[in-house]
Parts: structure tokens; C-alpha cells; sequence
């Protein structure tokens, strides 16, 4: 199984990114898919997840409103679409995939697979 997560760079507050991850190696359309961030020197916090159908997509509230997941099941890829950007969501982004229940959507061990992270970098 591999996740693969692009789409960071440097960019100005107020800025845009979107995040990419494609998945292979596992059926994908069975899997929610989740984005977690780990700034430095913080342990590894939630960000967005969105379930098998992409109806009801869950968020972090310090990021609700801003960034918005999505999910492309024939495509084996989730993205993260990142909207007014703070300094504060300066992180390496994690891409991950796992079946939790609702309840557990927020948890990182409820995800089984983990891509690499790509840095985001957002200056003020």
C-alpha cells in the first residue's frame, strides 16, 4: 500500500494550496481518507476526513470554512483544497487512509495507512 502526497510549497497568508494524495495498492472506494498536520515541535493533530461516499466530510474547527476536502474514487486520490491560509497551518500534511467509526474519525490510530507528508509553509 502506498500514499502519495504532493502539492506544498511556500506560500503567502491569505493564499491558496491544494493537496493531493494518490493512493494504490488498496481498494481505495472502501477506505475513509483523512489529512492530518504535525507542525514542528506538536504532535500530529486532525485535520479533515471524508468517508467511502464524500457526503458528509468532517474538519478540525480550526480549520472549518477554509479548507475542504474531497475524494475522486475512480482516480484513488484525496485532496485537501486550502483557502485563506494562516501561519498557523504551517505543518507537514499527512495523508491517510483507515476505516474508523464515526466516533473515532479524529483519532490517528484509527487510520491504518500513512503517505509521506508534504511541508506546507504558509509566511506572514
Amino acid at each position: 500500500v502506498q500514499l502519495q502526497a504532493s502539492g506544498g510549497g511556500l506560500v503567502q497568508a491569505g493564499g491558496s494550496l491544494r493537496l493531493s494524495c494518490a493512493a494504490s495498492g488498496l481498494t481505495f472506494s472502501s477506505y475513509t481518507t483523512g489529512w492530518f498536520r504535525q507542525a514542528p515541535g506538536k504532535e500530529r493533530e486532525f485535520v479533515a476526513a471524508i468517508r467511502v461516499s464524500g457526503a458528509s466530510p468532517y474538519y478540525a474547527d480550526s480549520v472549518k470554512g477554509r479548507f475542504t476536502i474531497s475524494r475522486h474514487n475512480a482516480k484513488n486520490t484525496v485532496y485537501l483544497q486550502m483557502n485563506s491560509l494562516k501561519p498557523d497551518d504551517t505543518a507537514v500534511y499527512y495523508c491517510a487512509a483507515g476505516r474508523p467509526i464515526l466516533t473515532m474519525l479524529e483519532r490517528r490510530e484509527s487510520y491504518n495507512y500513512w503517505g509521506q507528508g508534504t511541508l506546507v509553509t504558509v509566511s506572514s
